[in-house]
């Protein structure tokens, strides 16, 4: 049985672009697998949204997003990426957060260089820990899958407060310390993004926030700068949202919703009553007809 890491790896290792539409819950991760997607990542700022109706300031608890990050993965066969943020302490909290992603099913886990209580990448206030502190993030990282096999996803929010040289020399060192994908979050420029690709060895991400500060390149664009994989964090939380408070005006104002709205079946077969159905019909105190 193939895993999902290795799954990942092969994605990894083909020559091309991988668009990855970001997740919130089991039902948006199983609309991007339906839809054709080779991967998903769980962003942490639509899931602190989703699952506690919050912004993604560091108030979901470890045991939140880990729980989280199982659902999903039981609800879909492509690889997710979890976000692990800051690893949830020192050294030691960060390979139980490594393990804790890994047993729940995840192709990789991100960690990330931020000080604690972590923020959106895109948002105002966040500030990085010291170098030393960032390498032993990744280092026992690396060190925590040596029992449980996870791909390793470093991120620096370091061009934020330091530049673009000082991420790019972190990206780097955690290239060095075994990380296995490369995220220097937030440069502001096309240029910049060729730097990262240029400067820095393996995969690297593009983290394509609409109306954040990355240039919102085409995919064509983004293969040829350099990049393996684009994640939109928002684009499903955004749109789902656009939609809902749509139709909430419309029941508000007694107006046609109809336009809004998906069909029934149609609705129903992408939740997977169909499925449920055909399967069950196996066993006869489970199956009803009609």
């Amino acid at each position: 049985m193939t895993t999902q890491p290795d799954k990942l790896r092969a994605l990894l290792a083909q020559d091309q672009l991988h668009v990855m539409p970001c997740c919130y819950d089991a039902l948006s991760a199983k609309l991007i697998e339906q839809a054709g997607f080779g991967l998903t990542f769980m962003s942490g700022f639509a899931t602190s949204a989703s699952r506690i109706g919050a912004p993604d300031l560091g108030l979901m608890s470890y045991s939140e997003v880990v729980d989280s990050a199982r659902n999903i993965c039981d609800a879909v066969s492509i690889p997710l990426i979890g976000d692990g943020d800051t690893g949830y302490g020192n050294a030691m909290n960060v390979q139980r957060t490594v393990r804790g992603f890994a047993r729940a099913g995840c192709g990789a886990v991100m960690i990330e260089d931020q000080r604690a209580p972590k923020r959106c990448g895109h948002t105002p206030g966040k500030e990085v820990v010291g170098r030393d502190e960032a390498f032993d993030r990744i280092k026992a990282s690396v060190d925590a899958r040596g029992d449980d096999d996870i791909l390793i996803l470093a991120r620096t929010d370091a061009r934020h407060d330091h530049g673009l040289a000082e991420a790019i020399d972190r990206a780097a060192m955690f290239h060095e310390l075994g990380a296995d994908i490369l995220f220097v979050e937030a440069p502001k420029t096309t240029e910049e993004m060729r730097q990262v690709c240029a400067d820095l060895p393996g995969p690297k991400m593009a983290n394509i926030v609409e109306g954040g500060e990355t240039p919102d390149l085409g995919h064509a664009d983004l293969h040829e700068i350099g990049y393996a994989i684009a994640a939109y964090p928002l684009a499903l939380m955004s749109a789902a949202m656009q939609a809902m408070t749509v139709t909430l005006q419309a029941l508000a104002d007694d107006t046609p919703r109809d336009p809004m709205l998906m069909d029934f079946a149609q609705l129903r077969r992408k939740i997977g009553f169909d499925e449920y159905y055909e399967a069950s019909a196996a066993y006869k105190s489970s199956y009803r007809s009609g």
